[in-house]
């Protein structure tokens, strides 16, 4: 039988609807984990970072990124690059979840380094469910 890791979820996302109904669908999906909410870049990723500047403080962590694009401080692209590239974070999934739906985007994002991306569905059940299988996956990510 394999063993639960405990999983911060930092969700970066400006949109307090959207941020709400990630976090209720998370939770209906049995997701009991820590979620850190960041409406902007930075401070997420001064937390992501540390004191030191060197990620050294997330590196035993399991930490898993739900990641907008679209911040008002900067593009989430910045952020999704930042964490793949530092060596203490670069394991941790990142997630982008995003309106965005441009081919570009998309590639960009994973030529980054983002393990998903996600489309938000403009139709609240659609976005509810797609965010349910997401927790769906994050279950499974931590049984293995």
């Amino acid at each position: 039988m394999a063993v639960s890791t405990q999983v911060t979820i930092l969700m970066i996302e400006d949109d307090e609807g959207h941020a709400r109904l990630i976090e209720r669908n998370l939770r209906r999906a049995g997701i009991e984990d820590e979620i850190l909410p960041f409406t902007t870049g930075a401070p997420a990723l001064e937390y992501l970072l540390g004191p030191d500047g060197t990620g050294a403080a997330n590196h035993d962590r399991t930490l898993v990124l739900l990641l907008d694009l679209s911040l008002p401080d900067m593009h989430g692209a910045h952020i999704l690059q930042t964490v793949k590239k530092n060596q203490n974070l670069q394991h941790s999934p990142v997630v982008v979840l995003t309106t965005t739906d441009d081919k570009y985007e998309v590639d960009r994002c994973y030529s980054l380094g983002c393990n998903s991306y996600v489309v938000k569905p403009v139709n609240y059940e659609a976005f509810g469910q797609a965010i349910q299988n997401l927790g769906a996956l994050l279950k499974t990510m931590k049984s293995a």
